[in-house]
This record gives structure tokens, C-alpha cells and sequence, in this order.
């Protein structure tokens, strides 16, 4: 590759969403000084002289890099680590974080088999000495830390059989719970918690179509 096509390939490394590390990684290890000079020289956009003429990064674009890289660390490390582990130091992190990331165990109590949510509460207990129970209710106040001490909590059936008339019944007790949410939070109801943190996941979608014949609604379109 030509000195200038490497340039072009570096600097669109250094310029997009994300870092191209193997651009660096080819392009950087093998450049002498006077190389890395041309290229600073060459790309004002990222480096600057000083008073003193000295040829330095953009301390904004500094900035920039160093979370690229951490993002691409990150990405890196959570990737590598067995999947149990992962969720327990994604749900550590949401916790710390706080409300704006409670969505994060939303999807982990909600998205994994029972086998993987277990697996994720056994990492958790090894690498925090807690449980992920235990630590969603001490941070989480409200109905919002019952919900989701109960759904991360759950152990579901995954089986496909599924009772008609008792989704039918249960679908008629989320209709009336969220008729009457001007009066009580619906996920304050310990019946709405209960069905909504046991049930399967093929029952909960004839729960939702009971419901929607009963409503006239979709569940989605009245729970945003």
C-alpha cells in the first residue's frame, strides 16, 4: 500500500464511528518517525502545533478516541466472558447506573431461558456476594423494584402448553387493572406481578390476544 493510500486508510480509521483497529494496528507498527511526522503534518484536522511549534493532538479529539477505544475494550472483555458472567456485570452496572439503564434488566429477566436468568443470579452471587434480588430491591424503590425483583427472580415454564381459560381470566385481570390505572398503578397489583414475572412466554401471547379481544386494544398501544 502507497504511503498516501495509507494515509487516506488512517485517517478514516481515526475519523468514523468506531476505530478501525486493524488499520492501526498494520498502518502505525510499521511507520518510522518521519512517517507519523508527514502523517501528523497532513492532518491538521487532528493535530495542532502549539506556541512552541510543537505538533499535538486535538485535545477534544483525544477525548474522542479514548471512548472509542473503551467502548471497543468493552465490547471486547463483555464478549469474551461467559455469557452468565456477562448479564451479571451488565446488570451490576445498569443498578449503579440508574434509571436511565433499568431497561437493561428488563431485557435479561425477560429475553433469557430460565436456565440462562439462573445462570446469570449463580454469577452474580460469586462476583458481587449479593443477589441480584437483593440488590434490585435495596436500589430500586416503588412497584417498579416489586416488578422487577419478581421477573428477574422468575424461573418460567417454556413449554408450549398453555391454558386457555386461565389466560382468558388472566387477560380480564390486566383489563381491569388497566382500566383503573388512574386509581392504582397497575404493576402495583400482586396479580398483574404474578402473571407478568410466571407466566411462559406462549401463554403471555394469549394473554395478550385475550386482552386485545376484551379491550379493543392492543396491550402495547396502552402500556407506552
Amino acid at each position: 500500500m502507497a504511503l498516501t493510500d495509507e494515509f487516506q486508510a488512517l485517517n478514516k480509521a481515526f475519523s468514523g464511528v468506531g476505530i478501525d483497529e486493524n488499520s492501526l494496528i498494520s498502518i502505525l507498527g510499521k511507520w518510522h518517525p518521519e512517517e507519523r511526522k508527514s502523517f501528523r503534518k497532513g492532518t491538521p484536522h487532528f493535530f495542532k502545533q502549539d506556541e512552541h511549534h510543537f505538533e499535538r493532538w486535538d485535545d477534544l479529539h483525544v477525548k474522542h478516541l479514548k471512548h472509542e477505544f473503551m467502548r471497543f475494550k468493552n465490547a471486547v472483555v463483555l464478549w469474551t466472558m461467559h455469557s452468565w458472567e456477562r448479564d451479571a456485570r451488565l446488570v451490576k452496572e445498569a443498578l449503579k447506573k440508574g434509571p436511565q439503564t433499568y431497561s437493561v434488566l428488563v431485557e435479561i429477566a425477560c429475553t433469557r431461558s430460565a436456565e440462562e436468568l439462573l445462570g446469570a443470579r449463580k454469577a452474580y452471587h460469586s462476583l458481587f456476594d449479593h443477589s441480584i434480588e437483593e440488590d434490585v430491591a435495596y436500589h430500586i424503590d416503588g412497584p417498579e423494584g416489586k416488578l422487577l425483583v419478581a421477573l428477574v427472580s422468575a424461573y418460567r415454564y417454556e413449554g408450549p402448553k398453555v391454558k386457555d381459560d386461565t389466560a382468558k381470566s388472566e387477560a380480564k385481570t390486566l383489563a381491569h387493572a388497566i382500566k383503573n390505572a388512574d386509581k392504582r398503578n397497575p404493576i402495583e397489583d400482586d396479580e398483574v406481578i404474578r402473571i407478568l414475572s410466571t407466566r411462559s412466554k406462549p401463554h403471555l401471547k394469549e394473554i395478550y390476544k385475550h386482552y386485545q379481544e376484551i379491550s379493543g386494544h392492543n396491550i402495547d398501544e396502552v402500556c407506552i
